[in-house]
């Protein structure tokens, strides 16, 4: 059994996974075996969050999760790391002591909010031999996995329409906070390889545009307004794919992921493309302050 340490507290995304991991709370069909949560480092919650963080606390505390307070004390007790501090801009300072000791840790969404930050974290861990995995689950989805198994179908996807609610996080941009779940959820179905973007905010909601290096190209809708879920459109060589998102196995297909890379170090994508996606947003918020202009990312 690989025994995972969790960092940082005030993401649901603790809970969520925990009870998976550590099969608690929920029906069998959501377990994900192999792994189980056994420590954590609490850390300063984003402002407003103090409350749940400390409720997440309590919760894995009654599920035997023991808390620790240092980064040395948690390397010990522990395989591998996952990084949950709901601030990208706190990912790197939280990973670093993890990466430089050659862990295998997990970064959650959003992986960074600033290239500067996901560069350094990618090339540390190349130095350090350590193994990252980041992202979202939304790449993982059953209807984005069904898509992609049919191709001998439908042909492959020449672009797609991508959307999500997108909501900001006290001074955090919303295409960073949560509108980065779409992002994800496009370069699910395309993956890397886009080479510029352009962006248009209006109340509420924001496109990005982006142009991929084969000629391909996608978009993203982040719902500021108004009620909105999580599904795509795929134009396909023979077919065009519509899909609203049931997300009730969507934890469940990540952390599956989660596992085979905790097992193997082999993560699902290479940390390249986590660190494309953050120039993505970057130049989707640059492109929409500069009314929308095309930018390289």
């Amino acid at each position: 059994m690989i025994r995972a340490g969790i960092v940082d507290f005030d993401t649901s995304h603790v809970e969520q996974f925990t009870m998976r991991f550590n099969h608690v709370k929920l029906p069998q069909d959501q377990w994900v075996d192999g792994v189980q949560v056994v420590a954590g480092l609490p850390g300063v919650p984003a402002p407003g969050n103090e409350e749940r963080a400390a409720g997440y606390i309590k919760n894995l505390e009654s599920w035997g999760v023991k808390m620790v307070k240092t980064p040395q004390e948690l390397m010990k007790a522990v395989d591998v790391v996952l990084v949950e501090s709901l601030e990208g801009g706190k990912h790197l300072e939280r990973a670093r002591p993890f990466i430089e000791a050659g862990m295998k840790v997990w970064v959650d969404k959003p992986f960074a909010d600033n290239v500067r930050d996901a560069e350094a974290m990618a090339e540390l861990a190349a130095k350090r031999g350590a193994k990252l995995m980041a992202g979202s689950s939304l790449r993982y989805v059953l209807e984005v996995q069904e898509l992609l198994a049919k191709t001998a179908e439908t042909g492959k996807v020449l672009s797609a329409v991508v959307y999500s609610p997108s909501k900001p996080l006290n001074e955090v941009p919303a295409l960073i906070n949560y509108g980065c779940h779409s992002v994800e959820l496009l370069f699910g179905i395309l993956r890397a390889g886009c080479v510029s973007v352009s962006s248009v905010q209006t109340k509420n909601l924001q496109t990005v545009t982006g142009k991929w290096a084969d000629g391909r190209a996608g978009c993203v809708l982040g719902v500021q307004e108004g009620k909105c879920g999580f599904g795509f459109t795929a134009f396909c060589e023979n077919a065009t794919v519509m899909k609203q998102i049931d997300f009730t196995y969507g934890y469940r297909e990540l952390l599956k992921q989660m596992a085979k890379f905790f097992q193997t170090g082999e993560p699902p994508i290479p940390i390249s493309e986590s660190v494309e996606v953050v120039k993505f947003i970057m130049a989707g918020l640059a492109s929409a302050k500069a009314e929308g202009k095309t930018l390289p990312l």
